[in-house]
């Protein structure tokens, strides 16, 4: 039980909060609850809006659990289309309906400059940031459902994975040929690092000796700047090994960028990157891209985002009969079972391949037709 003043009558206020656990969890409990009385953060959730919890979550609950670009996103979809619909409406009174109406709404005419509806890909990303939100209120208990859960979000179509074919690769690279973005290019076709993981590199991370590079950080650009953050998951702290082709560009790259140190001078802003600006400063990643697509432009070849090199990566050593294991550990996925499933395009090929596979092995076995019964 919890004082929490008075009404409007100076009657006392309390509050009794249920506890599962020992009386040390209890405890700890009222605890939690003095300090945010006493901070002002605590109010009734009878009396709680959807935009006064939304926003208290998105102070107390998702900045601390995500990294800040993503805490970026989640404010932008709370402030822009979850707020405005639903902000007013006290949260216990939540209701399934409420939530269906404003996808349906926002699916028919929910762009910010008033030209139509939103994807269903933003859709879905509003669905899981109010459900996220919403499971969250329900461990705090001041819910007793999720009503996000008894509402089904658009359905999405997959956006099948643009991969370059080897001799595609061959002509980009060689368009791209005495260009800035040469290098950075080979490397993320020969590695599939994302564009953050490149730009994050740094020499002390990189072993030219024995061909491997580290990947211990990327470079994450927000409205507040420019920040190295840590893998989300430990398979995305990994080492990966270099073709030789790799090896001999950067040590071709790491000359030319200590030719450009000491003409620069102080000038040059020294933080072992290595791919970064003329002057040794951070690439920042919304440049990078907008400078890449704006080259691919101009050139005569099949034009492809940055972001597609890594799906080409990974595309180049599934068609090569690379274990799949080992596919899944360059690109730091999560599971090997989510490699598959993002590259499933690819498979068709190979289980071609698999079935002259097993022809050529059983064919001298069992003959060359089939027996037949009768």
């Amino acid at each position: 039980m919890l004082d929490i003043g008075q009404d409007a009558n100076g009657r006392r206020k309390q509050k009794w909060c249920s506890v599962r656990g020992s009386r040390r969890d209890a405890e700890r409990e009222l605890a939690k609850l003095v300090h945010s009385l006493d901070t002002d953060a605590f109010i009734e959730p009878l009396k709680l809006t959807v935009r006064e919890y939304l926003d208290r979550w998105l102070e107390h609950a998702a900045r601390n659990a995500v990294s800040a670009k993503t805490f970026e996103r989640y404010k932008e979809l709370v402030d822009h289309h979850l707020n405005p619909s639903l902000g007013q409406i006290l949260l216990p009174k939540l209701q399934p309906l409420h939530v269906q109406a404003l996808y349906s709404a926002k699916r028919a005419s929910g762009r910010k400059d008033g030209t139509g509806g939103l994807s269903p890909q933003t859709i879905v990303h509003i669905h899981r940031v109010l459900r996220a939100a919403l499971s969250q209120a329900v461990k705090w208990q001041m819910l007793n459902r999720n009503v996000a859960d008894a509402v089904d979000p658009p359905k999405v179509t997959r956006r099948e994975m643009r991969a370059l074919t080897e001799h595609e690769t061959g002509n980009l690279l060689s368009a791209l040929s005495g260009s800035k973005f040469y290098i950075p290019v080979l490397i993320a076709v020969v590695t599939g690092l994302r564009r953050g993981e490149l730009l994050a590199l740094r020499w002390q991370d990189v072993d030219l000796d024995i061909g491997q590079v580290t990947i211990q950080q990327s470079l994450e650009q927000t409205k507040a700047g420019l920040a190295f953050k840590q893998p989300k998951t430990s398979r995305g702290r990994r080492t990966i090994a270099l073709p030789l082709i790799a090896v001999d560009a950067l040590r071709a790259h790491r000359a030319g960028q200590a030719a450009e140190r000491l003409r620069l001078g102080p000038a040059f802003h020294d933080q072992g990157l290595v791919f970064c600006k003329a002057d040794g400063k951070a690439w920042e990643p919304v440049n990078f891209s907008s400078d890449f697509t704006a080259l691919m432009r101009r050139l005569p070849i099949t034009r492809v985002r940055f972001h597609d090199l890594r799906h080409t990566h990974a595309s180049h050593l599934l068609r090569q009969g690379v274990n799949p294991k080992v596919v899944s550990e360059r690109l730091g996925h999560s599971t090997v079972a989510f490699t598959l499933d993002v590259y499933s395009h690819v498979l068709p090929g190979m289980q071609d391949d698999a079935a002259r596979r097993i022809d050529a092995a059983l064919r001298p076995v069992i003959g060359e037709s089939p027996q037949r019964n009768g």
